[in-house]
């Protein structure tokens, strides 16, 4: 068991040490993780099938490496591509905590209140937006709503700006498969709803980007 536990907690310090030093970039610090995790894999599976442990975790810090490395390199690619396509709108691009990229587009660029026809300044952002797609990554659209009207009129509301997103990109080659949608009203807000501009910003459409999972 000792053959096990050792080079396995190695390769445990090494992932954390890693993972915390700040001066690395994005992608350094994606290829360190994946380094280091692809290590304690590989070091598990080498000593359960009767290998070296530490062999296993060479190769498995291999190959962490480069899935972490390639991981990073394409957010931040997608990323890079939607900033320069949304420079100077308003709109905020941002990588979420569990890897996805979220474009959150406000109200005067989206929707008019009460209405789910798409404001014409955003179609050349959208146009963009779907050429810089690739052939895998999967988008969710979902739709916000201000706390003003009921939720059975918020509710549906939301549903139908994000289905007017949906369409308009797949109207743009995207595929449907692709393209997921959700509503979600007055129930998530990101500011007061107390004010005009608390208000404004809570009625917005998020669109998140994500790789599929293996």
């Amino acid at each position: 068991m000792m053959t096990l536990y050792r080079p396995l907690a190695l390769c445990t310090v090494a992932a954390f040490a890693v993972a915390g030093c700040g001066n690395m970039s994005e992608r350094e610090r994606g290829t360190a993780q994946g380094a280091g995790i692809g290590a304690i894999a590989g070091a598990v599976i080498g000593s359960a099938t009767g290998g070296k442990a530490g062999q296993g975790a060479a190769i498995g810090a291999v190959l962490g490496a480069v899935g972490g490395n390639l991981w990073s390199k394409r957010m931040q690619d997608k990323q890079r591509a939607m900033e320069k396509a949304t420079a100077g709108t308003g709109i905020e691009v941002e990588k979420t905590a569990d890897n996805q990229l979220k474009v959150n587009v406000p109200s005067d660029l989206s929707f008019a209140t009460g209405r789910a026809d798409l404001n014409p300044a955003l179609r050349p952002v959208l146009d963009q937006f779907a050429q810089g797609l690739d052939g895998t990554v999967l988008v969710r659209i979902v739709g916000h709503t201000d706390s003003t009207g009921s939720d059975a009129i918020n509710d549906p509301l939301s549903l139908a700006r994000a289905r007017t997103v949906q369409g308009y990109l797949e109207d743009r080659g995207v595929p449907a498969g692709r393209l997921a949608v959700t509503g979600r009203g007055a129930r998530e807000p990101v500011a007061d709803n107390g004010s005009d501009a608390g208000r404004a910003r809570n009625r917005r459409v998020e669109i998140f980007l994500r790789e599929p999972e293996a």
